[in-house]
């Protein structure tokens, strides 16, 4: 079932980079395997699915205990607490969900010289919900500027979690504004852009997409105890 739901949410991936002129292979898939189980990732990966993406450490860290011999790209997409910074650290390739340079900077000292620089991406809160987290566009370029500086960690980009829409325009929008943004910043490092969810993958991939977050178009529905 997982192998033919990785298959059709690939195919419209690339289709989607088609229509979109996109340089085909250049959007990658993200599972998002939050409350799923290591077996369903290891279904996953048996169907050649590489790069995982949760949202809750002590979950995570659970999964990749059970999941060691399998050569998993792990990616943290949640909110991030101050003392669950040296498990990121420690245990992740990609941390989405910077919000503060509070956060970088323990990221950035927790993490082990003998690792490869973690993965850092910075969210934008880029409908101002109050209910989410991220920073405003008037505060990126400074935090970008800071948190390039730091050891230990590459500022890969940006992520963003907009407010749903169902016009297929207005999907596109806030995408597109943060695109620009980021391009503005004349950075040639800021290369990622963790955009777009099922509801909104094709907008996602229009405005400049490199990593997609897909997870119960690929898993079914999440269960939460």
């Amino acid at each position: 079932m997982v192998n033919n739901r990785l298959n059709l949410i690939l195919a419209q991936i690339r289709q989607a980079e088609v229509a979109y002129h996109r340089k085909p292979g250049s959007v990658l898939l993200l599972a998002v395997s939050k409350t799923k189980t290591a077996k369903d990732i290891a279904e996953a990966y048996q169907a050649g699915q590489r790069h995982f993406g949760e949202n809750y450490s002590q979950e995570a860290l659970k999964k990749q205990q059970e999941l060691g011999a399998y050569d998993i790209t792990w990616h943290f997409i949640g909110p991030i607490q101050s003392n669950k910074t040296k498990a990121l650290a420690l245990h992740f390739d990609w941390v989405h969900s910077v919000d503060s340079f509070k956060i970088a900077k323990r990221l950035s000292e927790q993490r082990p010289v003998s690792l490869p620089p973690l993965n850092i991406c910075l969210q934008v809160n880029i409908s101002g919900e109050q209910s989410k987290s991220g920073i405003t566009l008037n505060e990126l370029p400074q935090l970008c500027e800071l948190v390039a500086a730091l050891p230990n960690i590459k500022l890969r980009g940006v992520m963003a979690v907009p407010m749903p829409e169902e016009d297929f325009d207005l999907q596109r929008q806030p995408y597109k504004t943060l695109y620009e943004a980021v391009a503005k910043l004349n950075n040639p490092e800021l290369d990622t852009y963790s955009f777009g969810m099922s509801g909104d993958l094709n907008a996602a991939i229009a405005e400049g997409a490199t990593i997609v977050r897909i997870g119960t178009a690929l898993f079914g529905a999440r269960e939460y105890t």
